[in-house]
């Protein structure tokens, strides 16, 4: 209330504050009303990649599911270019309705403001969190004639032969990449980049020899690993995980507090009703904590976070002033 409210008559203040009460009541009835009638259309999930990857696979499990509770049909739409970028900026200027929704990612909502200059969007102010999906290790792998067994061992060989290894990743500035170099910021090692058109073919490269060091999820590379064809070093993730529970984590190798998994969540244009948002995360949360898609996701390397909507909204901040000091020192620029 302004100072000037204070000034009116009694008989004034007392009508004018049962006006700002009713009002008040009214915008929350109307949001309750939008709520409880919602959804009563499809939805449309924008994916800002192309099908196939882990945002596709988890966009698409995530709307299988929301069709099944609510019987409305989720139309998954792969909008790709610019690092995911031209995707979430469609998303960022639709209707705040809560029917459309983007399947967001590490890359989109934390690397790319630190990537593009004139970024069309920004992840904070643009959105609203809705659901954190998962989290996806990534893994430190090398090819079987690099000679180190460890962490500690590949980092040392590093440091006196600067250069002399070389890493690959899925692209400037993707995921891969910004890991490594912060691998690298932490440890002093000197590793020369090698940029590939996505992770299938550094893989490939990789198990040829042509690189020797590659840091990405673990679904990409577990296939490989079994096979004997990679030698997995370190896991980016906080604590071991369940797919190679002999490979210590990057933290516990000599670098206390080094995280950098990548990570999935459902994100919708800001001003969409609080109560809408609330009920596409309650949704999403229950299937994320179901048996069945515990195991789905678990297929994919992926560990599924189910939290409330301002967890994930502080791991967005938190993430993108985490991310920018590494790629400015590491001077990441995108293709």
């Amino acid at each position: 209330m302004t100072p000037s409210f204070f000034l009116l008559p009694r008989a004034r203040r007392a009508a004018a504050f049962a006006a700002l009460m009713a009002s008040a009541a009214a915008g929350v009835a109307h949001a309750q009303d939008a709520a409880s009638g919602y959804p009563n259309r499809p939805l449309r999930l924008v994916v800002p990649f192309t099908p196939g990857g882990s945002t596709d696979i988890l966009g698409r499990t995530i709307g299988q599911q929301l069709n099944q509770a609510w019987g409305q049909a989720v139309v998954v739409e792969n909008v790709p270019g610019a690092g995911g970028s031209i995707g979430a900026d469609k998303v960022a200027k639709a209707p705040a309705d809560g029917y459309t929704l983007l399947m967001g990612h590490i890359g989109t909502l934390a690397v790319t403001p630190s990537l593009y200059a004139k970024l069309p969007y920004d992840p904070v102010k643009a959105f609203a969190a809705v659901a954190w999906v998962a989290r996806v290790p990534n893994v430190l792998v090398v090819h079987p004639s690099v000679q180190a067994k460890n962490l500690p061992e590949l980092i040392a060989y590093a440091k006196a032969h600067p250069d002399a290894l070389n890493y690959g990743s899925g692209g400037n500035g993707s995921a891969a990449h910004i890991a490594t170099e912060y691998l690298k910021l932490q440890s002093g090692a000197s590793m020369q980049h090698v940029p590939y058109k996505g992770t299938a073919p550094a893989v490939n490269d990789l198990v040829a020899g042509h690189i020797k060091v590659m840091f990405t999820g673990v679904p990409a590379v577990i296939a490989q690993i079994k096979a004997g064809q990679l030698r997995p070093i370190a896991v980016s993730s906080p604590r071991r995980i369940k797919m190679l529970p002999d490979v210590p984590t990057v933290a516990e190798s000599g670098y206390p507090g080094f995280e950098a998994d990548q990570w999935y969540g459902v994100v919708a244009p800001a001003g969409t009703p609080r109560e809408v948002v609330a009920k596409l995360n309650r949704q999403i949360n229950r299937s994320l904590s179901s048996p069945e898609i515990e195991q789905r996701l678990a297929g994919e390397g992926a560990e599924a976070t189910p939290n409330p909507p301002e967890v994930f909204a502080r791991l967005i901040a938190t993430e993108i002033a985490r991310w920018r000091p590494v790629i400015e020192k590491g001077g990441v620029k995108v293709d």
